[in-house]
């Protein structure tokens, strides 16, 4: 009783200071990247908005109140220890599945280029599942692997098999919207978090191996929709289409190009200005950077993004519970994949999925999804400063 007494008082004490252990590189990283996103995203809707007598600042207004309410969830996710996650673990999962099933009932949910994958709010506002079943995925696989309940320093195939039903549903779901590019990122994570776990290789190999061969499935049942095929065919042949589906690959492509070493200047870019991108704001934000900025302002941005993953690589490892170390490592492989599949899609790189660029891209539910998944590499950093 005594020792109890002794130690409850200092772990409160110190979950009350937990920002003094926040990563301060991390912190400055995502704090610049915030900045920068903001300023992007009026500068891609300002002039257009104003040229239509419409509000130059709506955008503006929207994206600084997702930042701040997303700031608070990250603040709301370091109070508690990342630890106690694991009895709320289920509760977040079910909140999860129970959005992603609500958004594919006719009427709730709300269809945006073709993927019903949005639930609309007072306001304006919307939400959308597929973020939120993000962050329930990774918890709950890293929960799953994380113990032990036999003398083994590895995962059973047992514990492998229920992670991958706690996967199962949640994807099954976002499939049926469809939106393609949250499945991939999903799937990155949790194959990813799975061979971190230490379960043998057969599993990774096995996982890589039916995601190939789900992707042709889906591809000849028809669960990607045409739209999403088109978009497959431009990224193949970006000339196959110019006016319809590779539209928007060849402006975005010639927007980056036009930005030279230094770029156009902030606001001054003639492409964002006429829109020629579509929906530029969001899931093309790196066009606007690539002309306003140029290479030297893209590259810096890219440079802040890999700082966030590398400090966010240094808190896995130094980790002391296998918990924190697959939690991090869940949320290193989304922003990761991520952070790829946007630039690349913009670049012309890889295919055009509709994911948006992490901390910059305008959009509600995946700044606040972000911004929780810092909050997370923040707890586990404080929790095992030292």
């Amino acid at each position: 009783m005594t020792t109890f007494l002794n130690r409850n008082p200092y772990r409160r004490a110190r979950r009350a200071s937990i920002f003094a252990g926040f990563d301060p590189v991390l912190t400055a990283a995502v704090g610049l990247l915030l900045i920068t996103g903001t300023l992007l995203v009026y500068a891609a809707t300002r002039d257009w908005y104003a040229a239509n007598g419409l509000d130059p600042q709506y955008y503006l207004k929207r994206h600084v109140i997702n930042i701040v309410i997303g700031m608070s969830l990250a603040f709301g996710t370091t109070i508690i220890d990342y630890r106690l996650l694991r009895a709320y673990t289920p509760y977040i999962w079910g909140l999860g599945v129970f959005l992603l099933i609500l958004v594919l009932i006719p009427g709730i949910g709300t269809e945006i280029n073709g993927a019903n994958a949005w639930i609309p709010l007072p306001g304006g506002f919307q939400i959308q599942p597929a973020e939120i079943a993000k962050i329930s995925i990774i918890i709950g696989i890293s929960m799953l692997l994380s113990e032990r309940t036999h003398n083994s320093d590895e995962p059973s195939n047992r514990d492998v098999l229920k992670a991958l039903a706690i996967a199962a549903l949640p994807i099954l779901l976002i499939l049926l919207q469809p939106d393609m590019g949250t499945v991939f990122i999903i799937s990155a994570s949790v194959v990813t978090i799975i061979a971190v776990s230490g379960a043998p290789t057969r599993w990774v190999v096995g996982l890589l191996l039916l995601a190939v061969l789900g992707g042709l499935v889906a591809t000849k049942s028809g669960v990607i929709s045409e739209y999403q095929l088109k978009r497959l065919q431009s990224f193949v042949d970006p000339n196959a289409d110019t006016q319809g589906t590779g539209y928007q690959l060849r402006q975005a492509r010639i927007t980056v190009g036009s930005g030279g070493l230094l770029g156009t200047g902030l606001f001054d870019g003639p492409q964002t200005n006429g829109r020629f991108v579509p929906e530029q704001q969001t899931d093309f934000i790196f066009t606007v950077a690539g002309e306003q900025l140029g290479f030297l302002g893209s590259g810096f941005i890219i440079f802040l993004l890999f700082i966030v993953l590398m400090r966010a690589f240094a808190i896995a490892r130094r980790s002391t519970d296998p918990y924190g170390t697959l939690v991090c490592t869940g949320v290193i492989a989304w922003f990761a994949f991520q952070i790829f599949e946007n630039i690349g899609m913009t670049l012309g790189l890889m295919p055009m999925t509709g994911v948006p660029l992490p901390f910059l891209s305008y959009g509600g539910s995946s700044m606040f999804a972000n911004l929780i998944g810092f909050g997370l590499l923040q707890n586990v950093h404080a929790t095992h400063r030292g």
